[in-house]
């Protein structure tokens, strides 16, 4: 199962809500995991928060985590889980300031084409695809690594993913663009996963 995050600030955490249902659905038919084809929803106050192997969040501005959100997203990331965060253009710099309050100590890294995260199932030799355009940058893979070098929290920064897995007439994505998202999303899961 995929939980949302439910976050406070103002932004749209709510977006797209077409988007989980069709990227566990894709996952089902193209993969040998099993993935709950329903949107769950959850609070980084909820202690339901550890039933969760995958966390996503998304949006198009404000984030804000209080400290016991922070704290508790910090110890859920350190026992094992992992965060996908998507960039639906606009939550950028909100994101990264909270994700300070959760690492002040860790730095972003860009992820090289070389990452398995890329090739894990589907392979992206050039990493992410460009599913969206926002400020004709290319997009960027990050991640946050623990201490041993695990990806627990990976961000996808102007590709704008997620919107590719909505339905067809949300965006008026091209089918091959969906496909690319879809299939970019299959890897997310598939390595957060095995990692």
């Amino acid at each position: 199962m995929i939980a949302r995050i439910h976050y406070n600030g103002g932004g749209d955490w709510y977006n797209d809500p077409s988007i989980i249902p069709n990227l566990c659905r894709f996952i089902q038919s193209n993969t040998f995991v099993e993935a709950e084809d329903r949107e769950i929803q959850v609070s980084l106050e909820d202690n339901n928060l550890f039933a969760f192997p995958i966390l996503f969040i998304t949006g198009h501005g404000r984030i804000v985590f209080n400290n016991e959100e922070a704290q508790k997203l910090k110890l859920y990331l350190l026992r094992g889980g992992f965060l996908y965060a998507d960039d639906d253009y606009g939550m950028d710099p909100f994101f990264r300031t909270e994700m300070k309050k959760v690492f002040p100590d860790r730095e972003w890294i860009e992820l090289p084409f070389s990452h398995g995260i890329y090739s894990v199932y589907y392979h992206f030799e050039n990493g992410l695809p460009k599913i969206h355009e926002h400020d004709k940058k290319p997009p960027v893979g990050y991640g946050i690594l623990d201490d041993l070098g695990r990806l627990m929290v990976f961000y996808s920064y102007e590709s704008n993913i997620s919107d590719g897995w909505a339905d067809p007439e949300v965006h008026l994505d091209p089918p091959e663009k969906r496909e690319s998202a879809l299939k970019m999303g299959t890897n997310i899961v598939i390595w957060a996963l095995l990692n």
